[in-house]
């Protein structure tokens, strides 16, 4: 009987999604745009009519905001063409890329500060970093003379994003869109993807609200923040009540009251109380919790792993903690969480740093990183259980604070003396 009830109601919402389409398939704008406007809407209506669906629920299509909008070019753009047959032979240019410069002719503060943040090196980090392009095209792409590059175009960039380049027809390249990478690097110089998180075409505040928005890049085993943030007690009110919420409030009126718990858009980004809402995910946190070892943001150089400015970052985090706890509750929870992250630089990274300087000093350690059993686990140590030690503290998430953080550190940081002492003996007869 359940299963039948089950049933019923994937083919409702089955059929309502194909009528809705249907609906949209037969689209005839009224609505006060250009006639230019309304024949791409009309148009890809019938030829993508998801994304015009879309659109229609978007605050865009409410202020009549259209594609044309944001996808028309200068003719002199470097991504300009005339590759849509609606627009072909006129004086209209066009491109399937829509880069921050466009946003920010509506949202100039939001990108302004997205500019200020961490997000804005998540490709520059990988692209000039010679061991990380090592390991994608040579360890994982194996040299592969024609495949060598799908670890990043399946992985890396799908977060990270690219440094999108086009084809003799202006197309974006196969080998670099798409992606819904938060560090994508457009034509126009332009760096960041809106979309990553606001997705296209609905460009939802409502979405971007919630948890999911955030949980498929910053998840596994390196930095299991979604998973974090479920083991922790404000994931547990949210996966108990979140769907009952409400995430329609404007920008800065989303406060408690909306939500009993905060989600991650609550702590980095939001407008709570006397804070107002920023795109700078960097400015309200003290340390940094995903290097080698955590030291305090003091940074105003974005692409420094450092970006931030740790005494204000923490004031301003409490500050969202004043929304719900007391001052008391709010300054022990740091001191715990910041004893957990200096435990982890004084007593697992510094003497495993350590051991490493020493063994690659006296030749001890192999070429290859990854067939070599102590830089592997060094790598694990720092890059995987360290991360986990730390975010779990500061994220209130006492599972990847303990069994998949210190307890793992430890046991890495023991099984990196045992093969220490083995080489150093060794190399001394």
């Amino acid at each position: 009987m359940k299963m039948k009830l089950f049933m019923g109601c994937v083919l409702a919402g089955l059929v309502s999604s194909a009528l809705a389409q249907s609906n949209v398939k037969q689209l005839k704008m009224n609505k006060a745009l250009t006639d230019e406007a309304k024949s791409c809407l009309e148009c890809h209506a019938e030829k993508t009519p998801q994304l015009v669906h879309d659109w229609k629920d978007s605050r865009h299509s409410h202020l009549g905001v259209s594609c044309i909008d944001c996808h028309s070019r200068q003719a002199d753009d470097p991504t300009a063409a005339q590759n849509c047959p609606g627009v072909k032979g006129t004086d209209i240019f066009v491109s399937p890329l829509v880069s921050p410069k466009t946003c920010a002719r509506c949202h100039s503060q939001e990108v302004q500060e997205f500019e200020a943040s961490g997000h804005l090196r998540a490709r520059v980090q990988i692209d000039s970093k010679d061991g990380m392009q090592k390991l994608i095209y040579h360890h994982e792409g194996q040299d592969n003379p024609e495949f060598s590059g799908s670890p990043d175009e399946t992985g890396c960039m799908q977060c990270h994003g690219s440094k999108i380049e086009l084809d003799e027809n202006k197309r974006p390249t196969s080998e670099t869109w798409p992606n819904s990478g938060m560090g994508t690097i457009y034509p126009d110089g332009s760096i960041g993807n809106c979309v990553a998180c606001h997705t296209r075409h609905r460009f939802s505040i409502a979405e971007a609200r919630k948890p999911a928005a955030c949980a498929s890049c910053h998840l596994g085993p390196d930095h299991p923040d979604i998973e974090i943030y479920t083991n922790s007690k404000h994931g547990h009110i949210f996966e108990a009540e979140g769907d009952e919420w409400n995430y329609d409030s404007p920008v800065d009126a989303w406060e408690p009251g909306d939500y009993r718990a905060p989600t991650c858009a609550t702590c980095h980004m939001s407008g709570v109380g006397e804070l107002h809402t920023t795109h700078n995910v960097s400015e309200r946190l003290y340390w940094n919790a995903w290097g080698k070892s955590s030291k305090p943001r003091n940074s105003k150089d974005p692409m420094n792993p450092l970006t931030g400015d740790a005494e204000k970052g923490r004031a301003l985090m409490k500050q969202v903690c004043a929304n719900c706890h007391t001052p008391l509750h709010t300054d022990s929870f740091f001191a715990q969480a910041d004893k957990h992250v200096n435990l982890y630089n004084d007593s697992y990274y510094a003497p495993a740093a350590k051991m490493l300087a020493e063994l690659k000093e006296k030749g001890l350690l192999d070429p290859n990183p990854w067939n070599d059993e102590f830089q592997k686990i060094f790598y694990h140590l720092w890059h995987h259980e360290g991360r986990r030690m730390r975010q779990g503290a500061l994220m209130g998430g006492p599972d990847y604070a303990h069994w998949h953080g210190s307890f793992e550190c430890m046991q890495d940081l023991y099984k990196l003396q045992k093969i220490y002492k083995e080489r150093m003996e060794g190399a001394g007869e």
